[in-house]
This record gives structure tokens, sequence and C-alpha cells, in this order.
């Protein structure tokens, strides 16, 4: 979830929507990567989720960060929410979910080496009160009714919503976490291609990151429960949106849409006025019911563009947002997937010949199926396995042609970071595959096991 967004003064005219997007197009040599991880933390004691206050606790965390680690604390009202340093934030879910959403960096040794020092932060802080994280798609056993609020009006204000518009949006906001990679675009045609590969190829990416088979305790009939919970969560704002396919999407189609969700806040002087449900058209014209006559400024279309959750989105950068919360190597995984298929053209190009012929119905059957069977998947006699080695295949091309050296040269390019799914490939398991097979077998059907073995 995002922090209050700073896009500028006032709108003017309505061109201004569309040209806040596009000025996020950059050269190729300005491209950057932005890697944000969520995960759960817990008492170790107890295996409940922390509170936001006492000995054990979220802000305990965020102030032992603060610390003894010298980041910058960010407050809403009295209370402690967040943390800056060199770039990046540290931001508190709905739950209690640490997120780091990490600094624009040039290649992925950069953005792995920010995770890496970033996750031995927080074990030291987490150690010395008797906490643990642990990075997972959906808590494995706790119920809605173990879950801490944090002080947050935005996450106030979306938890009354969520319950008139879907089924699962309390599961998703207090109960799932997910890793993902925010990149650039060169121009409006370069963020058209990579949006379109980014939507048609986000279910490749559910497979492989796929790490979420308990809920409640249970095995839940899906190895990415994370993603079936975004199913039947808010129609108006998720999903593989089919219009980015058609004919004529570009910036202003994009401002369409986002115009068309139902608003759910204005942020005023540190509070979260509530729009629920309410226009931007009408905003725009000076009519919100929650503020009458007053008209948004850019930071306003900042805010509402971060309340819109497809499984690729849009803002001055494209976030991919398909995959689980999962263990440490595969936070670095993620970028490398994602960057390998876009930020080299030729890769870019060999991305979308593979999907551009998928109808829509294809599209969102191989989503579904991703959530249920992960890498086992087959639709349409298409086996998402070699759907899978494919799209490696086109990404490990990509990052050889970036050429991006780490190590100090010693590593000449990014390849490595792709292991992780090489090697899923090769036992023909996800990560929860091997969740599920701990649990029928040595767990003997207890979900809680994970912890002592899965936790940072």
């Amino acid at each position: 979830m995002s922090i209050p967004q700073s896009g500028g003064g006032p709108i003017e005219s309505f061109d201004q929507l569309g040209e806040y997007l596009s000025s996020g197009c950059k050269p190729e040599d300005e491209w950057r990567i932005g890697t944000e991880h969520e995960k759960f933390g817990y008492c170790k004691e107890t295996l409940r989720p922390l509170p936001y206050e006492g000995e054990r606790s979220v802000k305990a965390v965020l102030e032992g960060l603060r610390d003894q680690f010298g980041w910058a604390q960010l407050f809403e009202g009295d209370n402690i929410i967040g943390l800056e340093k060199d770039g990046a934030n540290v931001s508190l879910e709905p739950g209690g979910q640490l997120e780091l959403s990490g600094a624009p960096l040039e290649n992925i040794h950069q953005t792995c080496d920010e995770v890496n020092v970033h996750l031995a932060e927080v074990k030291a802080v987490a150690d010395e009160i008797g906490v643990g994280f642990i990075g997972l798609g959906a808590a494995p056993h706790w119920r809605h009714e173990d879950m801490p609020v944090m002080p947050k009006g935005r996450y106030k204000l979306m938890t009354d919503y969520m319950g008139r518009v879907g089924t699962h949006g309390t599961q998703m906001m207090y109960r799932t976490c997910t890793v993902q990679v925010n990149l650039d675009f060169g121009s409006e045609a370069d963020m058209v291609k990579k949006m379109r590969v980014a939507l048609a190829l986000q279910p490749v990416a559910t497979a492989l990151f796929a790490n979420s088979p308990f809920f409640e305790g249970k095995l839940n009939g899906h190895k990415s429960w994370r993603s079936r919970i975004w199913r039947d969560l808010d129609p108006d704002r998720t999903g593989l949106l089919p219009f980015v396919f058609e004919d004529g999407f570009g910036f202003e189609r994009w401002v369409d849409y986002a115009l068309d969700v139902p608003m759910y806040f204005v942020y005023r002087d540190g509070t979260y006025v509530d729009a629920l449900g309410q226009s931007f058209r009408d905003f725009l014209k000076g009519e919100l019911p929650a503020l009458p006559g007053e008209k948004p400024t850019l930071s306003d279309w900042a805010d509402h563009l971060t309340t819109i959750f497809p499984e690729a989105r849009l803002k001055k950068f494209i976030e991919m947002r398909g995959a689980d919360g999962g263990p440490w190597r595969r936070l670095c995984a993620l970028p490398a997937l994602w960057v390998g298929l876009t930020y080299d053209q030729s890769s870019l190009d060999a991305a979308w010949d593979l999907a551009k012929g998928w109808s829509a119905e294809f599209r969102e059957a191989l989503r579904v199926q991703a959530s249920v069977q992960a890498l086992d998947a087959v639709v349409d006699g298409i086996a998402m396995r070699d759907l899978a080695h494919e799209v490696i295949d086109i990404a490990e091309a990509g990052l050889r042609a970036r050429a991006r050296p780490g190590a100090g040269g010693l590593v000449p390019n990014e390849t490595h970071f792709l292991n992780a799914l090489k090697e899923s490939l090769e036992s023909g398991h996800a990560p929860a595959d091997e969740l599920i097979d701990r649990f029928e077998s040595d767990w003997e059907g207890d979900a809680t096991r994970v912890f002592g073995e899965y936790s940072y």
C-alpha cells in the first residue's frame, strides 16, 4: 500500500492527467529498477501477528530500525507509520505486514544488495525483541479476528469499503504479502508494449512464485491463494484489463479507465477524507460530495492512481503485481524476470510475440489456473511449465544482452538471479509444492511448522 503521493499543484486542464503519466517517459540510460516486498511479522513465542504497539510490536521494529540503522521516521498524527532513507521507504500494510519500497537502482546487483541489507537490519532488530519475519503469499493460520489494525486512516476507509464490493477484500489487506518490481518506459509506444507483456505474462509469474497453499491452518486448494483472493476483491479496480490490448491504448485510455474507478479518499492536512465510491470526474468539476466546491491537485490524482489494483499498474512507471511474497532468493528473482523481459528490446519483442495471439479468455483462464495449479497448469493444451521455460529463456537472453556486471566486474551479468526460477522448472515445483509436501508428510498437517523452517 502507498504513502501519500506528491504529484503537483492544481489541475487546470484535463490534459494534465495524461501528461502526468507521460512525464514518466525516460531515455533508456535512465531506466531504473525499484523492488518492493512485504513480509509477515510474528511473535516467536506465540506465533501470533504483531500488534502495532508493545514490547514485541510493529512499532518496536520501526523504532529499532530508526535507532540502530539511521532511518528517518514518518508519522500519521502521533503514530510512526513508516521510515525513509537513501530513496527507499519502509511502510506498514493494513495487518502490520512490513514493506520495503526500494530506491530506484540501476541494476539487480544493487537492488539485491538493498534487499539483503534491509532483511539483515530487520532480523537484527527482530531477534532482540523475540520477533520473526516470514515471506509467504498468505498468512498460514491466522484468522481475520487475529489481525491487528494499523493506525492509518487510508486503511480504515478501505476496510469499510471492501466488504461492500467483493468477498475477499479484507483478506487481501490483512493476510497477504507480495513482491513486485517497478520499471520504467521510454515512450508511449514502449509503455503500451510493456503493459501488454506485463499483463499477458503475469500468470507465469504467479505460477513461478506461487507460495500460499495454506489459509486458516489448512490447505486451501490453491497454490497461490493470494492470487485467488484478487479475483474476487473489487472488479472496478482489479484484473487483466482487456482494454489494454485493444487498438488505440495509450496514456489517454488509462486516464479514462482510472477516472471510472470509484474513489477511496482525498488526503488533506494529514487526514484522509472519506470519498468512498465517489467520482474523480465529479472532483474535476468541483462537485465531489466529500469536498464540495473544491477541485483536485495532481497529488490527488497521484493518490487516486494508487487505489487501482490490476495485475500490472501504470503510474509514472509500471508495477508488476502478480507474485506471492516468498523466500529471500526469490525477492531478487522477481526483478530479474521482468527486467530481462522488458529492458532489452529484442527480449521485449520476443515476449510480445509469444503472447500477442492470446485471447482475453485464454489470458484469464491462464490466470485462474496459475493460482490453482501453478506450474502444473494446462490451458487449451498449453502447459504452464513449457510456457515458463520460454519466458525464462527470453528473460535470460535479455539479462545477458544488458550485460550489467556485479561484484566489481567479477560477475558479468545479472542472469544468476534467475537460478531460483530455473531450479523450480527443473524440479517441476513452485514454492507452494514444497510447502504442501512438507505439510502432508513430516509436518503432519501442522501449518505453523512453516514459521520454524522458512522464516528469514
